[in-house]
């Protein structure tokens, strides 16, 4: 899947989006987040995740070309912490701002026959998407 995965203390996120919607720089922001707040917080896969349905848990992991890689605009690949494999407990989809409702109704997407909470969030906003990100996960407090 074209998507980023990180782990945010004990719950997995999927950020997906198209190419340039700003998952990597949304994921690496919420992990930066969590870190300051002394939370653990890890990148899985940046750009791209391989996905299996795992006793009901939708898991995923890195391709090992990329294992340990988050690409930065302008410098490409670079080194950095990440965690084996994570199951997702919410998916974010980027989408442009004018396809983001204002108060949706919980959603969720099944994924390999997984069912995922999802909440549609503008792409290249991380400035109002980490909140709603946080709110999500239950993680208002470091908003």
């Amino acid at each position: 899947m074209h998507a980023t995965a990180i782990v945010l203390g004990e719950r997995g996120v999927l950020v997906a989006g198209p190419s340039g919607s700003g998952k990597t720089a949304l994921a690496m922001a919420l992990v930066e987040r969590f870190r300051a707040a002394g939370r653990f917080a890890r990148l899985v896969s940046d750009d791209q995740v391989f996905l299996l349905a795992h006793q009901g848990r939708l898991v995923c992991h890195a391709p090992a070309t990329i294992a340990g890689l988050v690409e930065v605009r302008g410098l490409g690949p670079v080194p950095a912490e990440y965690e084996a494999a994570a199951a997702i407990d919410l998916l974010v989809r980027l989408v442009p701002v004018n396809e983001v409702e204002r108060f949706p109704e919980p959603a969720s997407e099944l994924l390999l026959g997984c069912r995922v909470p999802m909440a549609m969030l503008a792409e290249r906003e991380i400035t109002s998407t980490i909140p709603a990100v946080l709110a999500a996960l239950g993680a208002w407090f470091l908003a």
